[in-house]
């Protein structure tokens, strides 16, 4: 008989996705404790506070967001300080880089290179509804 999986906490993703920085950023509180520790380190109680959610849940969520190496944590007396962990995130960040970077550019040279109709000052656009606009090209 196959071992039943172990219990997981509310928040905390299934299966072996519990490493991935991805599965930990599709989280709205996750990404919120992320930009709290954007502008420093902070105690589990301080981010509690700054937030919707019980500490127990956001001591959930920081655990998922340490394994997926986002954040790390270090003891200050009976405290946990949460920071970036700068690895992880760059490595999101040259994840997002490498896949997106070539259609980004190429995104920009079609932008670059697109050719409106007419961009001639005379010109007042598709919009216009004056007695030239209707007459323009009614004539043979």
């Amino acid at each position: 008989m196959a071992a039943e999986p172990a219990a997981r906490g509310a928040g905390e993703p299934a299966g072996d996705l519990a490493g991935d920085p991805f599965e930990a950023l599709g989280d709205a509180n996750r990404r919120e404790i992320l930009s709290l520790l954007g502008r420093g380190d902070k105690s589990v109680r301080e981010i509690a506070d700054a937030l919707p959610i019980s500490r127990p849940a956001v001591s959930r969520h920081l655990r998922l967001l340490k394994r997926a190496g986002l954040v790390a944590e270090e003891p200050r007396g009976t405290s946990r300080i949460y920071r970036l962990q700068e690895e992880g995130v760059h490595a999101v960040q040259a994840y997002l880089e490498r896949v997106w970077g070539a259609a980004a550019a190429r995104f920009r040279l079609l932008a670059e290179n697109t050719v409106t109709e007419s961009t001639g000052p005379e010109s007042t656009g598709p919009e216009s509804t004056g007695p030239e606009a209707g007459e323009r090209g009614a004539r043979p």
